[in-house]
């Protein structure tokens, strides 16, 4: 009973770090728990985190209930007198097989998860992320097969770099900055109903790159490309933030992906490759030759 017992708090104190990093990462008013997400894969494992703290609030009840009831009833004042005993054979089964049954019966729909969080076979587009101190860098290798030449980095937005200052004389807060430190100057759009691959990796530091909504966390290695992949089902702006310590400003590189329908993505990719190719006309006419002589 006492393993069953750590089980449960262990399960309950890890249960109460991963619901603080939700609220830290995306904020909600009064949030408390998870954050369900807006991919199947979050709401997988929105899922299986409420069935595994459900199974921890059980035991604790059973451990705790078992031990209020021996207090009680078996107190010295009423007579009680310990048994003498050494052990029994029957209850001694029972803790170590039922634990057993339980933990198993957690992995076997944690393990599918996992499972389905690594499968990135059939993505229609593939997205690079690197993490660099302190930003990150984002590369839209392709796109329903066709390559593409989008690139730019993600920074701090200039507000926030403001503020944070320790010269800036201001105080951040909720109603005058509800997105202090979370906001970028540029975001990652993406498309939605589109599974999309990402491969991650670093150039000097471990980094790692974290949207709750999108309900999975990658470490981003230097040298190590690391995988995964999302499905958003609903359009809007999701925050997330590096969630490897990094360096002195690692509290400062947040991450903020938009989505937008098919159509509106595909817009924005039109757009951005034909800037991409102005701009690269422009310096290869702005090459002067020198003159003679």
């Amino acid at each position: 009973m006492k393993s069953a017992g750590k089980l449960g708090l262990w399960s309950l104190a890890v249960s109460a770090m991963l619901m603080a990093g939700a609220a830290i990462a995306n904020p909600e008013p009064m949030q408390l728990n998870m954050t369900t997400g807006v991919t199947d894969v979050a709401g997988k494992v929105y899922d299986l985190h409420m069935l595994i703290f459900l199974i921890c609030v059980a035991i604790g009840v059973v451990v705790f209930g078992a031990m209020v009831i021996a207090m009680i009833r078996f107190r010295k004042s009423k007579g009680a007198v310990a048994a003498t005993w050494s052990h029994n054979t029957t209850a001694e089964v029972i803790w170590t097989v039922v634990p057993i049954l339980i933990l198993v019966g957690m992995a076997i729909p944690a393990t599918k998860v996992l499972f389905e969080i690594d499968d990135v076979s059939g993505s229609e587009m593939t997205v690079k992320v690197t993490g660099y101190q302190w930003m990150w860098r984002y590369e839209i290798l392709n796109y329903k097969d066709q390559p593409t030449s989008v690139q730019f980095v993600s920074r701090l937005d200039r507000e926030s770099d403001r503020i944070r200052q320790l010269n800036s004389g201001e105080a951040p807060s909720l109603d005058g900055h509800p997105n202090y430190l979370l906001d970028v100057d540029k975001p990652l759009i993406l498309p939605t109903d589109t599974k999309i691959r990402f491969v991650i990796t670093a150039d000097d530091v471990i980094h790692a790159w974290w949207v709750p909504s999108l309900g999975w966390k990658q470490d981003a290695i230097p040298g190590v490309i690391n995988e995964a992949w999302t499905r958003i089902n609903t359009p809007g702006t999701y925050r997330g933030q590096c969630a490897e310590l990094c360096g002195k400003d690692h509290g400062f590189m947040p991450i903020v992906v938009k989505a937008v329908s098919r159509a509106e993505f595909e817009t924005y990719l039109a757009g951005e490759m034909a800037a991409r190719d102005d701009a690269a006309r422009t310096a290869q006419t702005s090459v002067t030759v020198p003159a003679k002589g």
